[in-house]
């Protein structure tokens, strides 16, 4: 058993080297009721609904699962791929720590009234999360969820800040910065940009940091400082650090 992390994702690799699975099986084992082996007298028990139970539980966190076998007698793994959470666990007023949700209390946050926060991120609770968070801090906010779409509001709205994943598909946050940066001032071209992402290495920092982004901001966030990171980014005039 494996856990790695792969960009904005981990993933938990099972694999064993047992009886393996058919080839004329294999995309089928995620189908409910199904097992390699339906006779009567077969040695195994079970009604064939455990791969079936972890597809639906996966997907219901936003994940994706496969299965990849040599065939018979040459084992099977199993790998299961998971989002990362855009924002970390915070604490309640009550001292108990539970994980965020969109509805937990940001009473240190700074306020963030008035000012223009363009969300970009391919996963969409990402985006509902960060959203709805910034949206109660006072912030206007639109969400966007590639590159093309993103620079299409960018120019009708002209955003105060910008909040951006980089791995995304098509264009990534590297090549939407270096867009935005080669427009003329006045059209937005200096506007501040945050990189939240899991590429957090100092490579990764530095090379958010050449393609244009004035922050960078590992996953999971907290979801105070992010705040804190938009309100310092912000035109002066929307810069309120109340905290």
């Amino acid at each position: 058993m494996r856990l790695e992390r792969v960009n904005s994702r981990v993933e938990i690799i099972v694999a064993d080297t047992g009886q393996g699975i058919r080839a004329d099986l294999l995309p089928f084992v995620f189908d409910r009721f199904r097992q390699g082996d339906s006779t009567s007298t077969r040695l195994h028990g079970g009604l064939g609904l455990g791969l079936a139970i972890v597809r639906h539980l996966v997907e219901l966190h936003g994940g994706t699962v496969m299965a990849e076998s040599g065939g018979e007698d040459r084992g099977a793994t199993f790998t299961v791929k998971l989002p990362l959470m855009a924002l970390q666990a915070e604490r309640y007023e009550s001292g108990r720590a539970q994980a965020s949700t969109p509805t937990a209390p940001l009473q240190e946050a700074p306020d963030l009234a008035g000012i223009k926060v363009l969300v970009v991120d391919d996963e969409p609770d990402t985006r509902d999360m960060l959203r709805t968070m910034i949206e109660q801090l006072g912030a206007q906010v639109k969400v966007c969820a590639s590159s093309g779409e993103a620079l299409q509001i960018f120019h009708e709205w002209l955003p105060d800040v910008i909040v951006s994943d980089i791995e995304m598909p098509g264009e990534d946050g590297y090549q939407l910065m270096r867009r935005i940066r080669e427009l003329a001032p006045e059209h937005g071209g200096k506007t501040p940009a945050v990189a939240l992402t899991a590429y957090a290495r100092t490579d990764d920092r530095m090379r958010a940091l050449s393609a244009g982004y004035q922050m960078h901001v590992a996953k999971p966030a907290d979801p105070i400082e992010l705040a804190a990171v938009i309100a310092s980014l912000a035109s002066p005039r929307h810069n309120r650090l109340n905290f």
